[in-house]
């Protein structure tokens, strides 16, 4: 029989995959011991470990509100499976694990397949999150 919750320890393990990643190769960078070559090196290397360590415990706090999206699908897909209700999910990494697990506890893992068709190239990602802006200056109320 499935588990129909998200917050198990296994489960927990496998939504956090990228975050554990992302920590364990902050600690790796940390253990080089690039002090013996220079002292500037180290506050060099911090940037990179900070970086990693950073956006690693930024995953490890999404938690409850992956239990949030987990409950939100379960819902929307419970009596029909709605493939639409999985396209925000599927443009990230983390959100295509998320995607995997709900649709295991739906009885329709083959699905994946499908909604893989959903999911844009990163490029196409990029062009849309960076749109140019336009700046305009003025001083003393005349535009510059």
């Amino acid at each position: 029989m499935a588990v129909k919750t998200v917050s198990t320890f296994s489960r927990f393990i496998y939504l956090n995959a990228y975050a554990f990643l992302l920590v364990f190769m902050g600690i790796g960078i940390a253990l080089v011991p690039l002090y013996r070559i220079s002292p500037w090196l180290t506050a060099l290397q911090a940037i990179p470990v900070l970086v990693c360590l950073a956006n690693g415990l930024k995953i490890f706090r999404s938690w409850k509100d992956k239990g949030r999206k987990y409950r939100i699908l379960m819902e929307r897909n419970s009596e029909t499976f709605r493939p639409d209700s999985f396209t925000e999910y599927m443009q990230a990494p983390c959100g295509r694990l998320l995607v995997r697990i709900v649709l295991k506890d739906l009885g329709k893992s083959d699905m994946y397949s499908s909604l893989l068709k959903l999911r844009k190239p990163v490029m196409d990602n990029l062009r849309t999150s960076c749109t140019p802006q336009k700046t305009i200056v003025y001083i003393d109320g005349k535009k510059v």
